[in-house]
């Protein structure tokens, strides 16, 4: 059953003074807040190793943001912005990013209703030599909603992936109120950054340095990674005051067949590094019901956790998600999830979460509503009150699942 959610409950005052503008000067210089059995205390995210069971694993998001903002200009000279979200054709992340003279994919589009049929050239302000030889175009395909689908084509044989490097911004979160610069080339994104794919950063593993990571692996903490992609809808508002009608996009994620034998014979503690990760994770129990109950896993709904009591043990899904790509003789798991975590949720593998504080009547305000059994407003009033620094570029938290 839909849960039946008033999105207004989930408000707080965020004025514009406390939203981190920038990143700090280092990483792990953030605060940390620590939440366990409904106490709060802040600490310093140098002392994250000192804080996490022993022994435990621990899994980062390996997404890498790709600087998917671009600037195109039609022959009236009036300018369009064009965000890519997802591809199109071809339609895998590694074969757009290979792809050398042509490639289509989803965008969101600023001045659509100006763009007619006619070919759009890039704007290039610095009359760079590099970029000019691209002569990269675009061309309006079709308009879906509020997206569009756009054919980029191009001149000199590179891929597309060095396209973008060469031609295209690091898409900031819009609440940051300025323009791209160069320090959020390196700030916004992880150190561990692998796989490119996101139109936003995984904003949790901003604050990790080696110095952090190496004090974890001195606890014995197993360090593992996922892949989710994250998209553009983890910019978007919820605009209907009943959460229900809230709909959540697809994001592509992909889990190694290795991490998938672990969670299925682990008898520790699962840390998951952002809203991400759990996303992610949490997904897992609902592809292994689907490979117990129709033979193969499918993309995750929005309210499959929602819609009915499922009996089987999360070793009973995951043995089925592993049986299935042993006997497939796929290395990993890739599939889509729309899966929104809200109040009422069941968690099947994660334990703890570090995450950064979130705005205001969002998804992401639910699940970590969710996963402290609502308790929320004791940790953002803490934060609130001791000065700490709010979304992508914030501070940070530690939070131990509510049992």
């Amino acid at each position: 059953m839909v849960p039946q959610i008033r999105i207004e409950d989930y408000n707080y005052p965020l004025d514009d003074s406390r939203i981190a503008k920038y990143p700090l000067a280092e990483r792990d210089a953030s605060k940390l807040l620590h939440y366990k059995d409904s106490h709060v205390e802040e600490f310093s995210f140098r002392d994250l190793p000192s804080l996490l069971p022993a022994g435990a694993m621990m899994v980062f998001n390996e997404t890498k943001v790709v600087p998917a903002r671009m600037f195109f200009q039609r022959e009236t000279g009036a300018h369009i912005e064009i965000f890519c979200l997802e591809p199109v054709s071809p339609p895998e992340y590694n074969t757009i990013f290979a792809a050398t003279e042509r490639c289509s994919w989803k965008c969101v589009v600023g001045n659509l209703k100006k763009w007619k049929n006619d070919v759009l050239s890039l704007i290039n302000t610095a009359d760079d030599k590099d970029i000019a030889e691209l002569s990269l175009r675009a061309s309006l395909v079709k308009k879906e909603g509020n997206t569009a689908v756009v054919e980029f084509t191009w001149n000199t044989g590179v891929p597309f992936s060095r396209v973008l490097d060469m031609a295209g911004k690091v898409p900031i979160p819009p609440y940051l109120n300025r323009d791209t610069e160069d320090i959020d080339l390196e700030r916004y994104q992880t150190l561990y950054a692998r796989v490119s794919g996101s139109v936003a950063a995984p904003t949790a593993g901003l604050h990790f340095t080696q110095r952090v990571l190496d004090g974890i692996s001195a606890k014995g903490i197993d360090i593992n990674k996922v892949c989710l992609h994250v998209g553009a809808g983890t910019f978007l508002p919820v605009k209907s005051s009943n959460v229900a009608d809230h709909p959540m996009h697809r994001e592509p994620f992909s889990v190694g067949i290795g991490l998938l034998r672990k969670l299925r014979d682990r008898k520790v503690p699962l840390i998951a590094v952002g809203t991400t990760s759990v996303r992610t994770l949490e997904s897992l129990y609902y592809a292994g019901v689907d490979c117990i109950e129709k033979g193969a896993p499918e993309d995750i709904g929005q309210w499959v956790p929602y819609e009915r009591e499922y009996p089987y043990s999360t070793e009973e899904v995951l043995k089925a998600l592993v049986e299935y790509l042993e006997s497939n003789g796929l290395e990993e798991l890739k599939l889509g999830t729309r899966i929104i975590i809200v109040p009422g949720f069941k968690f099947r593998i994660v334990d703890y979460l570090v995450t950064n504080f979130h705005q205001p009547e969002s998804t992401l305000i639910l699940l970590v509503s969710a996963f402290v059994n609502g308790d929320w407003r004791r940790i953002y009033d803490f934060a609130l009150a001791n000065g700490f620094r709010f979304l992508s570029y914030g501070d940070s938290s530690l939070l131990e699942r509510a049992r």
